[in-house]
C-alpha cells in the first residue's frame, strides 16, 4: 500500500449524504479483484448518460453535464468532500478502490459507514469525520472559489485551508501509523517474517510428519 503522509489537493464536492456503495462502484463492475482499473467507473450511474457494463470503451460513452465531478473546475480532485453516511449499504471493498483509482486520497464527512471507513485505511485512503459546521464551511467555501485545494497533514493530524485556517482532527493512532509507513494488512503479516520463518521451521523439525516427503 502508498504511504499516506501529507497532501495539498483540490477538493470536489458531492453535496449528498448516504451516498452508498452501489452508487460508488455498480455491482456489475464487481467481477476483478485485481484493484485497479476501476476509477473510470467510479460513481458510473452519476457520471455517465448511459447504462455501463464492463468491457465499454468508456472514452466514448456520453458524460452527464450536471455531475459535479465532469466539471472542469473539479479535473483533477484528489479530496472528496460529502455529507453524512457515506458508504453505506453493501460491504464491497470494490469502493475504495474505485475512489483511490479514480485519485482521491482523502474523503471528508460528517460521519461514514463503518465497514467502508474501515477498508478506506486498508486501501490508503483516509475518510475523516469533520463537525457538521465545518462541512457546510467548506462547501461554501469550495462553492466559492475555483481551484479550493487543502492541505492536509496525518502527521499532525491538521487541515489548513488556504486562508490559514486550521481544522484539527482525530484518527486512531493504529491506523495513522499503518497509512503513514504504507502497512496493509499483508504489510503488517510480512514486518514478522523472520518470526514465520523461525516458527515454520521448529514446527518442521518438532512435527515432521505434518511435512510428508
Amino acid at each position: 500500500m502508498e504511504k499516506f503522509t501529507a497532501l495539498t489537493g483540490l477538493v470536489a464536492p458531492l453535496d449528498r449524504s448516504n451516498i452508498d456503495t452501489d452508487a460508488i462502484i455498480p455491482k456489475q463492475f464487481l467481477k476483478s479483484i485485481k484493484r485497479s482499473g476501476f476509477g473510470v467507473n467510479a460513481f458510473d450511474e452519476w457520471r455517465y448518460l448511459d447504462h455501463g457494463e464492463p468491457g465499454m470503451d468508456n472514452r466514448s460513452r456520453p458524460l452527464n453535464p450536471n455531475f459535479v465531478l465532469n466539471q472542469e473546475r473539479y479535473r483533477g480532485a484528489s479530496i472528496l468532500l460529502v455529507r453524512a453516511n457515506f458508504g453505506c449499504g453493501s460491504s464491497r471493498e470494490h469502493a475504495p478502490w474505485a475512489l483511490v483509482d479514480y485519485g482521491f486520497k482523502v474523503i471528508l464527512a460528517e460521519s461514514f459507514a463503518d465497514i467502508f471507513f474501515n477498508n478506506s485505511f486498508k486501501n490508503g485512503l483516509l475518510p475523516l469525520v469533520l463537525p457538521r459546521a465545518e462541512i457546510d464551511a467548506l462547501f461554501a467555501l469550495v462553492e466559492a472559489a475555483p481551484g479550493f485545494s487543502l492541505a492536509v497533514d496525518l502527521a499532525a493530524q491538521t487541515l489548513t485551508r488556504p486562508d490559514g485556517y486550521v481544522i484539527s482532527f482525530p484518527v486512531d493512532l493504529f491506523r495513522k501509523e499503518c497509512l503513514l509507513n504504507g502497512w496493509d494488512d499483508i504489510g503488517l503479516t510480512l514486518r514478522h517474517t523472520d518470526e514465520i520463518r523461525a516458527f515454520e521451521e521448529r514446527r518442521r523439525a518438532e512435527q515432521p510428519w505434518l511435512f510428508p516427503a
